[in-house]
């Protein structure tokens, strides 16, 4: 069974996409409609633009999101038995599968990329890469340092779990955590604490929109962030997607269900091929491959 698989933030590089636009007149116009729903030119800083520039949340969003569908969309057997995604990459995710359309799919992200921009600028905030602990012992940890907020946010693969936070929350964290042991405890260059509760007030403003946006029926089930576990129906689908924001991403978890699932290949689509070395460290008999190889 072949299972689709969709980066998040972090993918992103300069020239993203743009052999997709040049080579494929589905992928250009799937480009173009986005730069007029935006109502500004994402190509232009896609293509064009530093990596300064595409590190800005309400464009890095729109950018993985756009190249991560266009991609799939150029695909002659695109054929999913299941589908996931990376944080935003679950959105792309939901438009692989059906339940929702690009058009709407691109607006949730876009209005998803503002709110957290606000919720980072309303409290400084973090997050941090720690090598080398079980998951167990970070949750654990994370779970003692009760003045401050501090939570596992992102588990990766085994041995590479992210932790989100206050500043102050997450810089303590990380001294504990070497003291454990950890072979490395390194706050993260982001502007804010991503799937921690420092984000409710943007999941509170994505969940409006999420209400008022038509969920389709699935083809496949997405295996969901908040619990790795598939789904399709439709209300269910948007419970999970608005509890994405404040609940860690479970990747690890994801995989491996996935694979007691019956899934024998996993295909990245979307820039880069980072998931495609977190699949191999979860489990190093998978196959990868990247949509865009």
């Amino acid at each position: 069974m072949k299972a689709y698989i969709f980066p998040g933030q972090g993918s992103q590089f300069p020239g993203m996409g743009q052999e997709l636009f040049l080579q494929h007149p589905e992928a250009k116009k799937l480009f173009e409609s986005a730069n007029e729903i935006l109502g500004f030119s994402l190509t232009d800083i896609m293509f064009a633009g530093t990596e300064v520039d595409l590190k800005q949340t309400s464009v890095t969003q729109p950018a993985i999101f756009v190249h991560s569908v266009a991609q799939a969309a150029v695909l002659s057997d695109f054929k999913p038995d299941m589908v996931a995604g990376h944080s935003l990459g679950e959105f792309s995710a939901l438009v692989a599968n059906k339940v929702l359309r690009f058009e709407d799919a691109l607006q949730l992200v876009s209005k998803r990329a503002q709110a957290m921009q606000a919720a980072c600028e309303k409290e400084p905030s973090t997050m941090a890469a720690v090598l080398g602990l079980d998951d167990e012992t970070v949750a654990r940890i994370c779970a003692e340092i009760t003045d401050e907020v501090v939570v596992p946010a992102n588990y990766n693969c085994p041995g590479q779990l992210v932790i989100s936070g206050s500043i102050k929350g997450v810089e303590i964290a990380c001294e504990k955590l070497k003291a454990a042991g950890a072979k490395r405890a390194l706050v993260l260059p982001v502007g804010g604490a991503f799937h921690s509760p420092l984000m409710q007030p943007a999941e509170e403003e994505l969940a409006k929109a999420i209400h008022a946006t038509t969920f389709g029926t699935a083809i496949c089930p997405v295996y969901q962030n908040v619990d790795a576990r598939p789904y399709t129906d439709p209300e269910k689908i948007k419970e999970n997607l608005i509890k994405q924001l404040t609940a860690p991403v479970r990747w690890t978890q994801t995989i491996q269900n996935m694979i007691q699932g019956g899934a024998t290949e996993f295909v990245e689509c979307g820039p880069g091929k980072v998931l495609q070395g977190l699949v191999k460290k979860i489990n190093k008999e998978a196959e990868v491959s990247s949509a865009g190889a």
